[in-house]
């Protein structure tokens, strides 16, 4: 086997240049549902001198062999942000595109003005245009940040790491790594095949489901009325559950394939705080360690009561920490992403110094289980919510299929809340393929999963399946018109995005 060269840790930086592209759909998924958010007044400007530059431009990757021009978040061309215990957000945000733009701080809890979503209530970033973000950091832990726009696709994206005092002090090397899905189409033609479909649709494996031959609208209702505590996923003749939509070109983890993976240095007999992000577009994977076994701390950025595995699943937004001892004789230690459904893999290497690092197939023949909720039924946050009976509790059910390629987030219309108000809402997927679910602005508690009650992981994206029922809990924060969306980015834009509105 053929050595593979040392790239350095984290050192997947590309050269910049500039990118001539037709425009993406400029505000994906405002459309499709949410109130007038004409009522609230937009308040940005620093409290504070000497903000960081953050920087929205395009750069060059090679991918299978071909050059790829891809956008990029970079601060003095490194990617990402990284911030110190008590920092503020204080970022200027410039557009070098030649296209509209704007980006989310995913998992943050800003003033709903500086969110990040178009139009709510901020228009999008003109070429060229400069804004200023200033708010109080007020959890520490692994987030991101993308475009919410389909501009998300074409690797919009990039880690925002807040470091807590335990995280400077802890004898531990740090390693991010940000999981992609990548074509070499635009955005919007997937989604143009992805709409074109009539009647029915092949799925992965080559299993069909026509809803209009099942009766769609008749199944829908009849699930409806079954409510909640309800585990759907063995009724019968439903056909089977859709796991991919798109093929990629490739999936990427800090912009490289498999086949030439970033190769991290790491000492022999050290700890590694390994910070994963899934911020694929619309791919799952389930992460795993390989030999090494890895202690699982946090997920979304919060802490979780420690598990031991080496297998761990990421649904669409998702991040996870692991911590891992490397042994004391050294060696190289894959760390890989397995796509849900297929052989497809990505991942990095951690190696020792004079290790040798073997060549490592982007395919195998071995097909990756689709993700369930086993990892989720079994994490418990380590600071729960106060318990106390829920000011208000609501149904929302997920809705859509494969045929039409329309998606929906009903039940939470006309849902208004206020400050402090303790929510829970129940989500029924009522469709064929799974849907994480995030709500912006918040970090919720799993609090039941199919009517089983439980004190769960604090988050802010969770995973829901086909016919499964999942309950999250949470009080309402700062005012504002919330975004409650899927993270599968093409089931967002046609539909099934709402919003919730606080006062």
């Amino acid at each position: 086997m053929s050595p593979l060269r040392d790239s350095g840790a984290n050192d997947h930086i590309m050269k910049a240049k500039t990118m001539n592209r037709r425009e993406f759909l400029k505000t994906a998924g405002l459309a499709v549902g949410g109130l007038a958010a004409s009522q609230f007044v937009p308040r940005l400007g620093f409290a504070a001198p000497n903000p960081r530059q953050l920087t929205i431009d395009t750069r060059t990757l090679e991918v299978n062999g071909k050059a790829a021009t891809v956008y990029g978040l970079t601060e003095n061309g490194k990617p990402g942000l990284t911030f110190a215990p008590g920092e503020r957000f204080t970022v200027a945000l410039s557009n070098r595109l030649k296209e509209d733009t704007i980006v989310h701080w995913h998992g943050l809890t800003p003033p709903w003005e500086q969110d990040g979503v178009a139009d709510n209530p901020l228009p999008m970033l003109k070429p060229g245009e400069t804004r200023p973000y200033d708010f109080a950091l007020e959890e520490a832990g692994t987030f991101w940040m993308h475009a919410h726009t389909l501009q998300e696709q074409n690797l919009l994206a990039a880690p925002l790491i807040v470091h807590s005092k335990e995280d400077l002090s802890a004898d531990r090397q740090e390693v991010v790594i940000l999981l992609h899905d990548f074509s070499f189409k635009p955005a919007e033609e997937l989604l143009a095949a992805l709409n074109g479909g009539k009647g029915s649709h092949t799925m992965h494996g080559g299993h069909q489901m026509d809803m209009g031959g099942m009766g769609g609208k008749q199944m829908q209702h009849d699930m409806k009325s079954m409510g909640s505590g309800h585990d759907m996923s063995a009724m019968g003749g439903m056909g089977a559950m859709d796991l991919n939509d798109i093929e990629y070109d490739a999936y990427l983890a800090n912009d490289r394939t498999l086949d030439d993976p970033e190769v991290v240095k790491v000492e022999k007999g050290g700890r590694v705080r390994l910070r994963i992000i899934n911020g694929a577009a619309s791919t799952a994977f389930h992460l795993k360690t390989g030999k090494l076994s890895a202690k699982l701390v946090a997920v979304d950025g919060h802490p979780v009561v420690a598990m031991t595995g080496d297998t761990f699943t990421m649904s669409m937004a998702q991040r996870i920490d692991l911590d891992i001892d490397i042994p004391q004789d050294g060696g190289a230690f894959p760390i890989l992403a397995l796509r849900e459904g297929t052989g497809d893999r990505t991942g990095i290497v951690l190696a020792t110094a004079g290790a040798k690092v073997e060549r490592l197939r982007v395919k195998t023949e071995a097909k990756a289980p689709p993700l369930d909720l086993t990892l989720e039924a079994t994490l418990r946050s380590t600071t729960p919510l106060t318990e106390r009976r829920a000011d208000k509790s609501v149904m929302a059910h997920l809705t859509g299929d494969m045929a039409s390629y329309q998606w929906a987030l009903e039940g939470l219309e006309n849902l208004k809340l206020k400050s402090g108000e303790r929510v829970e809402i129940a989500m029924m997927n009522m469709s064929m393929m799974a849907h994480p679910m995030h709500l912006h602005g918040h970090a919720f508690q799993v609090v039941d999963i199919d009517g089983k009650r439980f004190a769960g992981a604090t988050r802010d994206t969770v995973l829901v399946p086909p016919m499964k029922t999942v309950t999250i809990a949470f009080d309402a924060g700062k005012p504002g018109h919330w975004p409650f969306h899927c993270h599968h980015l093409y089931h967002m834009v046609t539909g099934m995005m709402t919003h919730l509105e606080v006062s």
